[in-house]
């Protein structure tokens, strides 16, 4: 691998890192709509060699939805 590779590579892992930790993982269309519902859960996704091979979520938001279907207006 050449040092330009090498260099490209690095800098490619260390934006990969600065987005995980900024919470930049999601597309601004999954994140309107998780704002729009009043998301509260975990969503999660598994990727082996570039590629997506799960993705899920924990139904947070739609246990406390159930629990409560008519909360009381404010």
């Amino acid at each position: 691998m050449s040092s330009v590779d090498n260099c490209n590579e690095e800098k490619n892992f260390v934006e990969f890192r600065r987005k995980v930790r900024a919470a930049e993982v999601l597309s601004a269309s999954l994140q309107h709509l998780v704002k729009s519902l009043g998301f509260s859960g975990r969503i999660s996704v598994v990727v082996q060699n570039g590629k997506v091979l799960k993705s899920g979520y924990e139904e947070g938001y739609f246990t406390q939805r159930e629990r409560d279907p008519h909360p009381a207006a404010e």
